[in-house]
């Protein structure tokens, strides 16, 4: 073994950081299916198909919640167990949590685990031990917080056993801060409809997964100091990422909010018989978890195709970056909107909150973009070939999966193979990034040594 060591070790140093990212999430899907495939872990006892434990693995490696079968009850309690352990390296990130490991193990990092670990998180370099031990305090923190309100809420609220109460507890605070949208309850989290005590510390957790570890860090650092020279008080400023991404996430979640409440209110089938505190409740809860965990406290099919359409826009565009959230991220939408608004003024560059925005991060919310456009449209196209039902339906299942959501209108359980096969590659490439996911496939890069001759075609 010895001898297949070394070179095993010297092509992990000589491999593109974010192909080690997609070879570690393929690497652990395929663990999760081959555990998923036990007997033991369906509650029949007998072994679940191979698809049916692949797809189980990679929306729950891939933090997505879509689902080809009821987790409550086709699943075992180990198999409770692998998804919602799924859920949780999904969430933290396979090179965060290898990172981690190799820490407690060797006490070091290796310069290809820090350069795959900057590459997950987004790190940018930096104190890697220190962001590293951030990241998992953060995750244990929120997820514990959030897993005593829920059962303290199941048992006294709801009369469950405190044992039954603090699985479900658990449970759903490692999926609502992993933005997986996963729930042991039939029907996902239709019974506390009007519970605000259940679906607000639901929706704040999900938040705070969604926001990306770097607001959540700055967040937590950001104090005012004390009064300086002169006696006056100055405070650490905050940064343009962490301004865009507060802005642009309070933007979409009161726009979805409105709308869902909007086109919803008399809906006899969803918010219809709700009172008007139960229907602002779950218009909100709605638009929180839209981007992206994907709980659901009424039936998504029966939703008017004004609220299909708007909640796809908040799941194609997601949370923040470096978090469990999915989607293009709300930094993208706002640099595109900052390049927009520039061009509109006629100014050179565009800029936010004072502060000018280098053409190459526009170019790569540009890419990110288009690419995402495109896979959804490819996968939009295939699928409609294959699903015969309403359209709006096809395009809110392929954005959900793209966008690593969960939401769903029952058409990935009922779909044949092809289908479904269509669903994972869209949660593994939502997941990923196509960004990530091109610069794994891409041999080297090469820099370009010369510049061509300039000329403008003419646009619109």
């Amino acid at each position: 073994m010895a001898h297949l060591a070394l070179p095993l070790r010297r092509w992990i140093a000589e491999t593109h950081p974010a192909r080690l990212v997609v070879l570690a999430f393929l690497g652990v899907i395929l663990v999760g299916t081959a555990l998923l495939s036990l007997p033991m872990a369906s509650t029949a006892g007998e072994s679940p198909s191979l698809l049916t434990a692949l797809f189980t693995a990679t929306s729950g490696v891939c933090v997505t919640g879509l689902l080809v079968v009821d987790t409550g009850s086709y699943w075992s309690g180990f198999g409770d167990v692998v998804v919602l352990v799924l859920v949780q390296v999904g969430g933290f990130g396979i090179m965060t949590l290898a990172s981690l490991l190799a820490l407690l193990v060797a006490g070091k990092l290796r310069l290809s685990t820090t350069l795959s670990l900057d590459t997950e998180t987004s790190a940018g370099g930096g104190d890697i031990r220190r962001l590293l031990g951030r990241i998992a305090l953060i995750t244990v923190t929120v997820e514990a917080v959030t897993a005593v309100l829920l059962t303290a809420r199941f048992t006294l609220g709801h009369g469950e056993p405190f044992g039954r109460a603090l699985y479900h507890g658990v449970f759903h605070a490692v999926s609502a801060f992993n933005n997986a949208g996963l729930s042991p309850y039939p029907g996902s989290l239709s019974r506390f409809a009007g519970d605000p005590w259940t679906l607000l510390p639901l929706a704040a957790a999900a938040l705070t997964g969604g926001l990306g570890f770097p607001v959540i860090i700055e967040l937590l650092r950001y104090r005012t100091r004390r009064r300086g020279a002169g006696g006056v008080r100055t405070s650490t400023p905050w940064s343009l990422h962490l301004r865009l991404t507060l802005a642009t996430s309070a933007c979409l979640l009161v726009a979805g909010w409105v709308l869902t409440l909007t086109f919803e209110w008399n809906n006899p089938v969803t918010f219809g018989p709700f009172d008007v505190g139960q229907k602002v409740l779950n218009a909100f809860f709605h638009s929180a978890v839209a981007r992206t965990a994907g709980f659901n406290t009424t039936e998504i099919a029966a939703m008017e195709p004004e609220t299909l359409l708007g909640t796809s826009v908040l799941m194609f565009v997601g949370g923040g970056s470096a978090g469990t959230a999915g989607g293009i991220k709300v930094t993208t939408v706002a640099v595109l909107g900052a390049a927009v608004l520039a061009e509109v003024r006629g100014h050179r560059e565009a800029g936010l909150f004072g502060r000018r925005i280098s053409p190459q991060v526009v170019r790569q919310a540009l890419t990110v973009t288009l690419l995402s456009a495109v896979v959804l449209v490819v996968a939009i196209v295939t699928l409609m070939s294959l699903i015969h039902v309403r359209a709006e339906l096809v395009v809110f299942e392929a954005v959900s999966a793209f966008g690593t959501v969960g939401m769903h209108t029952g058409l990935v359980s009922d779909s044949q193979t092809a289908a479904q096969l269509i669903i994972m590659v869209l949660m593994f490439v939502g997941r990923i990034g196509p960004i990530i996911l091109v610069s794994a496939l891409a041999m080297r890069v090469r820099e370009q040594r010369y510049r061509l001759p300039r000329e403008r075609p003419i646009i619109g």
